[in-house]
């Protein structure tokens, strides 16, 4: 995955360049015009309606590594909310005198699209939209997964990562976050991606690989997730500040040792947790306090991992640090 683009709209005068933020990223990922024409009117919409009804927000682009490329737009404000998200996704409906065919058009020109508002407290728009021909996602994965990963205000790179790797019934993710921020800690991160691209699992051995390869860095924290459908089984491994729950019926802290890979792993040891259906796993770095409740938010649960993501981190996220949060669910719960 790369690194998400943010940027804040404040005002009329961000709109015009969420739309150019938005379309360039479409380019890099190779959509044609017309497919950038879909991403860009997105923005424009999105954008807009952050201005007009939100008193502002943020948007968030980054390009979901997917066979069919597809560019991910998330619009986050605090401002009033929506008590029916239904009537306002309606065309013709409008609180301010506009035509009202803004969410409407975000939702007829996306692959996937959800929203999640609560009066009072604000409101998250996810938009994927392709940029190919092809009218589905693909490949078909076994799970739903969502993520924001955004540097520290006004640096280039981003210290922290992750990365996600499938087989037929498995999935394999790992969170790391480089020590500090900018390139040194940008470094780590890179080095830790392609350490657990080479052994993706079991998570122990991800980390002992990891900690060889971090050597020559300054560093940082990791933690390493396998899942297992087929036998209900997630495995755990973690050093350093990863936080790391298993959202069910309660919520489970999972496990991590203190240290540091690629300096200080004194210890790595990996801890088996029972895996339902209906869980979900949460995995962030520092960046997001831990401080979070899914209870606080009626029905979020049992939402697209994007939404989760979305408003954890707009609700939770440092200011003064990179951020990531990456949500994981069984695509048929």
């Amino acid at each position: 995955m790369t690194l998400q683009r943010r940027m804040a709209i404040t005002d009329a005068s961000a709109i015009g360049a969420a739309r150019r933020m938005a379309t360039q990223i479409a380019v890099e990922a190779g959509a044609d015009e017309t497919h950038a024409g879909r991403v860009a009117i997105v923005a424009s919409e999105l954008a807009t309606n952050l201005v007009r009804h939100a008193n502002g927000g943020e948007l968030l682009v980054q390009v979901l590594d997917q066979a069919a490329p597809v560019v991910e737009l998330v619009a986050l404000d605090s401002g009033p909310g929506m008590g029916d998200t239904s009537l306002c996704l309606s065309d013709g409906y409008s609180t301010h005198g506009t035509s009202g065919n803004g969410l409407g058009a975000v939702r007829r020109l996306s692959a996937f699209f959800d929203v999640y508002s609560q009066l009072g407290k604000g409101t998250i728009v996810v938009a994927r939209v392709a940029v190919s021909a092809r009218k589905t996602l693909v490949p078909a994965s076994l799970f739903e997964l969502g993520a924001v990963n955004v540097a520290l205000h006004g640096e280039p790179v981003c210290g922290d990562g992750w990365m996600l790797v499938e087989s037929e019934d498995n999935i394999a993710l790992m969170v790391v976050d480089g020590l500090g921020h900018g390139l040194l800690a940008h470094e780590v991160a890179l080095a830790a991606k392609a350490a657990f691209n080479a052994t993706p699992w079991p998570p122990v051995a991800s980390l002992q690989r990891a900690n060889e390869q971090l050597s020559s860095t300054r560093g940082g924290a990791m933690a390493c997730a396998l899942l297992d459908r087929t036998r209900g089984l997630l495995s755990y491994a973690g050093v350093g500040n990863i936080s790391g729950t298993l959202v069910g019926e309660r919520n489970q802290g999972l496990v991590s040792h203190n240290g540091t890979v690629g300096a200080q792993m004194k210890r790595v040891q990996g801890f088996d947790y029972a895996w339902k259906p209906n869980c979900l796993l949460v995995m962030h770095s520092d960046g997001v306090s831990a401080r979070w409740k899914l209870g606080d938010y009626p029905g979020l649960a049992a939402r697209h991992p994007a939404i989760i993501a979305a408003v954890l981190f707009r609700d939770f996220a440092r200011e003064r640090d990179d951020a990531t949060i990456v949500v994981l669910k069984q695509a048929d719960a």
